[in-house]
């Protein structure tokens, strides 16, 4: 390590800005050649591009300047302060939050994945955090951002860091896009049979007021299921706590075999063992309750995320009590139109939130058991591979995380 060599930011980069949309405007309603990063994209030395925002040519004009371009480094300044996201090639040209800046124009003994590598570990975050200043909101500043000391090796190094971390990385990436694959191919399958009618045999059966003979409309109190929420110990989360059970809320509800680890909350085991409500099952399905996006559903199983977990008082847990429908009432309820019915539900409601009777009103249809059992035998192997992945995702990160501050520092030198 005699020649690492420390430097200030500002000797090794350019930072830039980011750009706020000018007055009056605002985001497309619809899916534009604008892409635009918000801060909230960035996280975990990524630039996630699940869930962004665009813009239309006529605001793209105005700040068109204020772009990312391939190679460069994210670093978020507002809210989440800290986080960075590396722009790969794909990314060249979006525009970006002024909630984030950018470093650029790197010296020519910078590596940049490597250096944003370097600056996602957690204690380059909470060194960001603490110099971040404001009364009404925190904000990191350019100047703060010019000052942080960085320790690089000789570039020869830095590539091979960057180069071994990234197989970690590439790996973890084959199986999003697998579990993407999975999640088109269950939904499309679900849609298939349920929504176009054209499950196995469907051309030899009867229908009767636009559905197959023998299925009908029933509402969840006649369907038949289970539904709890949780809670959390009096005074709220103890965010200093390093061992217990995690605590999951509403945050914790996204795609299929999606979970983000990196904020979990914990509550100590003998609360959880008192609990007598909140325990998360093998195969339940958890519905956001209250909250911005009341009806967001998502589906846990085979110990994934965790093997243990509790859910607090913003999530329901939601059984069927014929096991054989537990699958279909996750992808029913997954459908773009509940998650509206229950959106309207909310606003109409007196409180705000689901209550288990606003639940019990909801109707779906209900097909022959038969026909959910030939379902099932289709869509259980593919749900088994996207847990599958998952956990391989989750090892994947969690190798990588412990390798990541010992290349850092020196302590496992590469050839």
């Amino acid at each position: 390590m005699n020649n690492w060599n420390i430097y200030r930011i500002k000797d090794i980069c350019e930072i830039k800005s980011g750009k706020r949309l000018p007055k009056g405007c605002d985001f497309s309603s619809t899916q534009t050649q604008y892409p635009y990063i918000r801060a909230r994209d960035i996280k975990n030395g990524k630039i996630n591009t699940n869930d962004l925002a665009y813009i239309s040519q006529d605001v793209q004009s105005k700040i068109k300047r204020y772009i990312v371009n391939e190679n460069d480094i994210a670093i978020t300044i507002v809210a989440n302060i800290g986080d960075v996201g590396f722009v790969p090639k794909e990314l060249d040209g979006f525009n970006l939050t002024e909630n984030a800046v950018r470093l650029t124009n790197f010296h020519k003994n910078v590596n940049s994945k490597y250096l944003c590598y370097y600056l996602s570990q957690p204690n380059l975050k909470t060194y960001m955090e603490g110099f971040a200043v404001g009364a009404a909101q925190a904000k990191l500043g350019i100047y703060k951002i010019e000052k942080l000391k960085v320790q690089l090796p000789p570039l020869p190094t830095q590539q091979k860091i960057a180069s071994i971390l990234s197989a970690y990385d590439n790996l973890i990436q084959n199986y999003k896009k697998q579990i993407e694959a999975l999640q088109t191919g269950t939904c499309e399958l679900y849609k298939e049979w349920f929504v176009r009618f054209r499950f196995p045999g469907w051309q030899t059966t009867k229908f009767e007021n636009g559905i197959p003979e023998g299925w009908k409309y029933l509402k969840l109190s006649e369907f038949g299921y289970e539904v709890e929420s949780g809670i959390r110990p009096s005074g709220g989360i103890d965010d200093s706590l390093e061992d217990g059970i995690p605590s999951l809320g509403a945050e914790s509800i996204d795609k299929l075999g999606y979970f983000d680890y990196s904020n979990v909350k914990l509550v100590p085991r003998e609360f959880y063992d008192k609990m007598k409500r909140g325990h998360g099952k093998d195969n339940d399905i958890l519905l956001y309750k209250d909250g911005a996006y009341i009806g967001k559903v998502t589906l846990f199983r085979d110990d994934f995320p965790f093997k243990e977990y509790a859910v607090n008082e913003h999530v329901f847990l939601l059984r069927s009590i014929n096991k054989n429908y537990q699958n279909y009432l996750y992808f029913t309820l997954n459908m773009p139109q509940y998650f509206t019915q229950m959106q309207n539900l909310n606003r109409n409601a007196a409180q705000p939130g689901l209550a288990r009777g606003d639940l019990d009103r909801i109707k779906i249809l209900v097909p022959d058991v038969r026909i959910i059992e030939r379902f099932n035998k289709f869509v259980n192997p593919m749900m088994d591979n996207i847990f599958s992945y998952s956990k391989q995702i989750t090892n994947l990160t969690q190798q990588r995380d412990l390798l990541l501050p010992r290349l850092m520092s020196g302590k496992l030198e590469v050839e």
